[in-house]
């Protein structure tokens, strides 16, 4: 049988892996009063479609209504939102669609709203990574239009963007919250 000698490296490497094991056994769950500022109070949501090569896909803060009315008061008339909670909404595009009878290229934007009382102005934006819609900049617009609101007869707690079942080459981004639905139509190429 060889013989063992011993080696410090070994007891250094054992001495780590005691201390981790240790330390990841001592963790604490995280409530949400105990987070860290920072941490964001509405879930983060994804909606997304594929149509042949082209692939849709929306990141987005999902508030929740908490018996407030959203439009006209918590959420203002004609005044720029982030469409969400958190970091301004974000839709990515793969291949160039028709949003709203518009061509949209391939790209990452930030997706904002205006929303009134009967329309919303529907805005696309190129300036990503922002946090709600403080530095919003209309310069870096890539597109605005309008699209008609729908009033709903029941409210909807929690923030969603959702897309329908494709027919054919189409399919419906529906933006819904409170008492307020909004649904942008687009096709693929």
């Amino acid at each position: 049988m060889p013989s063992m000698k011993f080696k410090p490296e070994y007891l250094y490497i054992a001495i780590i892996f005691l201390i981790a094991a240790t330390a990841c056994g001592q963790r604490k769950p995280t409530t949400p009063q105990e987070a860290p500022v920072g941490n964001r109070k509405s879930p983060i949501a994804i909606a997304s479609i594929m149509y042949e090569n082209t692939y849709l896909k929306v990141v987005y803060g999902q508030p929740y209504r908490r018996g407030r009315t959203i439009f006209g008061e918590w959420e203002p008339y004609g005044q720029v939102w982030r469409m969400g909670a958190n970091e301004a909404t974000e839709i990515t595009i793969t291949e160039p669609i028709l949003m709203n009878m518009n061509v949209i290229e391939a790209g990452t934007y930030a997706l904002f709203a205006i929303p009134n009382e009967n329309t919303w102005t529907v805005i696309l934006n190129n300036g990503l990574g922002q946090w709600g819609a403080f530095d919003y900049n209309e310069k870096l617009d890539e597109i605005r239009f309008e699209v008609p609101v729908q009033k709903l007869e029941n409210p909807i707690e929690a923030f969603n963007i959702e897309f329908s079942e494709l027919s054919g080459s189409s399919t419906q981004m529906t933006i819904s919250w409170d008492v307020v639905k909004v649904e942008i139509p687009i096709r693929f190429y």
